[in-house]
């Protein structure tokens, strides 16, 4: 393998871009290091198609900030950090993987990964089989992912029970299938929907629920909306058709931009951050292998309370939930700066 690589620190916010390729192999990666101030930068590897290489950049920087946010309002010792792959007809997953994996191993543990969009489990343990900081229990980082949900739904909503509520899914992966079957087992009623048809009506028969079009569900007159795929699924193109009573999904950076997130929530609905509504993932993660944390559950369980706290500050303060977010951030990292 010849891999080639180049860091690029930006000096406002001490963030790092490095540039990963192996031209054996097709690889064209980018690792964004948001912040170490807390810990270790932490996120998914995401595999994608962009139009360019700026649009690839442009994506990990934006995740990697928001699993700072995501890390800081957890409670954890992390920072924020994004693995993005150029997915093209000329990449030799296997191999492509395992340089990445040799790559990330050379960082010493600054960097910790596990699953994202479009990135398989054969390709995190061709990853994994050259560096110990992959985490591979998908399935269970999407159950806490799930509790986590269900703690910011009740605590937001004042309710004990989702017992007779409706939800919308939008985003039949691994995530989404665990927020659906999470749901399910709280007696809400589902609606389940995703790009591939299957996969939504196959999710649909296993949860009772029914499957529709990504954008009537996206749509839909329901109590809960969680989009649990890509991001920027809310925009100006249709939040004003948002008809769900609270949104609270499982996927990053859901809502496209701040304007799109005061229409929403003048709107009337109710907005659960998705720093906050998807960090189940890397409490469960982080609180593991980085705090040696025996028992994660308090933490994913106390998402609800801190979403509830934001939104409450939000509303009193007329401020977005994001603004607040940004405030508190900015705080608690400036608080273990030297």
């Amino acid at each position: 393998m010849a891999i080639e690589s180049s860091i690029q620190q930006h000096a406002d916010d001490g963030s790092q871009t490095i540039q990963v390729s192996d031209s054996s192999c097709g690889l064209e990666a980018i690792i964004v290091l948001d912040s170490t101030v807390l810990g270790p930068a932490v996120g998914g590897t995401r595999t994608n198609r962009y139009p360019t290489a700026a649009d690839a950049k442009r994506d990990a920087k934006m995740l990697a900030r928001a699993m700072t946010r995501k890390c800081t309002m957890a409670g954890l010792d992390a920072g924020g950090g994004k693995a993005v792959v150029i997915d093209h007809p000329g990449l030799d997953r296997a191999a492509a993987f395992a340089a990445l994996g040799q790559f990330i191993a050379s960082l010493d543990g600054r960097f910790r990964t596990a699953g994202d969009l479009g990135t398989t489990n054969q390709d995190l343990q061709a990853m994994a089989a050259h560096c110990p900081y992959v985490h591979l229990n998908e399935r269970d980082l999407a159950a806490a992912v799930a509790r986590g949900h269900v703690a910011c739904l009740k605590q937001v909503l004042g309710v004990g029970s989702l017992a007779g509520l409706t939800a919308s899914v939008v985003g039949c992966g691994t995530i989404g299938t665990a927020i659906a079957h999470s749901l399910a087992n709280h007696r809400a009623t589902l609606v389940v929907a995703d790009v591939i048809e299957s996969r939504a009506a196959q999710l649909a028969a296993q949860t009772g629920g029914r499957h529709l079009d990504v954008d009537r569900a996206m749509t839909l007159d329901t109590d809960i909306l969680a989009p649990c795929a890509l991001g920027g699924v809310i925009n100006k193109e249709n939040v004003n058709s948002i008809r769900a009573r609270v949104v609270c999904g499982g996927a990053n950076n859901i809502i496209k931009n701040r304007i799109t997130e005061r229409h929403l929530i003048e709107s009337g609905t109710i907005w659960v951050p998705d720093e906050i509504s998807s960090a189940g993932a890397v409490i469960e993660g982080i609180g593991e292998t980085v705090m040696g944390l025996s028992d994660r559950g308090d933490l994913i369980d106390g998402l609800g309370h801190r979403a509830k706290q934001v939104i409450e500050r939000a509303q009193h303060d007329s401020l977005l939930p994001s603004q607040v977010i940004d405030d508190l951030v900015k705080k608690l990292i400036m608080a273990k700066l030297p």
